[in-house]
């Protein structure tokens, strides 16, 4: 099984970047499943009918999120959508809508996908990023599951480092989200685990992750809070590329990065 799955999709920009490399993608890789976080999909934060849409039709199967899905106008009504394979962040604590991991068929067989949440550095106060792990593959048999993907959308490299490790051999494939910059250390893990530490963005790329540059440069000048707004230009497309053997374990891991103009 090979799963094809981009790094958070900024705005409009990244919409369409998505749009434009999907289908060379496709006719390279010949992908079985694809996936992306969407937390940025609607102008930057959380998501919408319209926009989810809009990827649906380009070709993304499945969709992983974060700490700014709840942001979107329609977030609430797509997360509470049973049907829908979208995920916000499985260590939540009790109450919060959504799921945080489901299934997908990929032709005869079964992906389980799980979508985790750090805690180091994180305004949100939630559970247990490693315990919560446990616990969702505590509910399934072994063979269940044809293979496991895991996005976990964390702001350090250690500790997206450590959960890859501590996952090592019982999830198939684990990748990182949520910083914008692509990592250079795409492997198998000693227990058989495709990793990557962070996939990057689909956003523009002479940014600051997404957001216009002066802006941001005025803002940290100045020390007064700006209005975001989404960069204009040609846009980076990051993504991992896992190829998953048939006992459930990583074959090879290829880290993607193109530009869109």
């Amino acid at each position: 099984m090979k799963i094809l799955f981009f790094g958070d999709i900024v705005g409009r920009p990244g919409r369409e970047g998505i749009a434009k490399i999907l289908p060379s993608l496709k006719k390279k890789y010949n992908p079985d499943i694809i996936g992306a976080n969407v937390e940025n999909l609607a102008h930057g934060h959380g998501i919408s009918n319209e926009t989810l849409r809009e990827i649906t039709e380009a070709g993304v199967d499945f969709f992983t999120s974060g700490n700014h899905v709840w942001e979107g106008k329609d977030s609430k009504e797509l997360l509470l959508d049973k049907a829908l394979p979208l995920a916000r962040p499985a260590n939540y604590p009790p109450g919060a809508y959504g799921k945080g991991f489901y299934t997908v068929q990929v032709a005869t067989k079964r992906l389980l996908v799980i979508n985790l949440m750090g805690r180091v550095f994180m305004k949100t106060q939630i559970d247990c990023p490693m315990r919560k792990a446990d616990e969702i593959l505590g509910e399934f048999d072994e063979g269940e599951f044809d293979a496991v993907f895991v996005d976990f959308h964390a702001e350090t490299t250690s500790e997206k480092r450590v959960l890859g490790f501590y996952l090592d051999g019982r999830v198939s494939c684990m990748v990182g989200t949520h910083t914008h910059v692509p990592t250079a250390d795409e492997q198998v893990l000693p227990k058989g685990t495709g990793y990557l530490t962070d996939a990057g963005m689909c956003g523009v790329k002479d940014s600051s992750i997404g957001v216009d540059k002066d802006i941001m440069i005025k803002e940290l000048l100045s020390q007064v809070p700006q209005k975001k707004e989404i960069a204009e230009g040609a846009v980076e497309i990051g993504a991992v590329l896992f190829d998953i053997g048939k006992d459930g374990k990583c074959k090879k891991v290829k880290r993607i990065r193109e530009i869109v103009d």
